[in-house]
Order: C-alpha cells, then structure tokens, then sequence
C-alpha cells in the first residue's frame, strides 16, 4: 500500500512541476502591444549567456512576471544585464 501511495504522490508532484513555466525572453516586436510592468536587474554572473538568461527569468517570475525582453547587457568582469518585464 505504501508504494502506491508513493507512486502517487510522484505523479502528483511531477504533474505540478511541469506546470510551473518561468518567464520567457521576448524580441523588440513581440513586446511592441505589450504594457511593460516594470525593471529587472541582475549583476555579478559569471557564467554563459544561458546563465544570465535564467537569471532573468527567475528575477521575472519573482516578479510576477510572463515575458521579459533584454534591454541591456555588459560585461564589467562579471556580467550585468537589465530586461523590461511584462504580464
């Protein structure tokens, strides 16, 4: 009983895990009809391009954010990168 107890619960879990998406990236022309929400902001990432990515991503969904759309990216030793974000 407490196998399919637990199987159960894993499917569960596994159908509310996919559920859960994070906010996107967008180009300039997908957000032309959209009302921004508001500025994000991530620094000191040292890593890849992706990593920067999922940084915003997650700042965005903290945000209660669906999109966001990259604005700005240098690098000062680590990276900097600033996105607007929409609903």
């Amino acid at each position: 009983m407490n196998i399919k107890t637990t199987i159960s619960a894993l499917s569960i879990l596994s159908v509310l895990s996919f559920s859960a998406f994070s906010a996107q990236p967008i180009n300039q022309n997908q957000a032309q009809n959209l009302q921004p929400i508001g500025v994000i902001n991530v620094s000191g990432i040292n890593g890849t391009p992706s990593d920067i990515r999922q940084a915003l991503s997650d700042k965005a969904d903290a945000q209660g954010a669906k999109t966001f759309r990259v604005i700005e990216v240098r690098q000062e030793g680590n990276y900097h990168a600033t996105a607007e974000i929409y609903q």
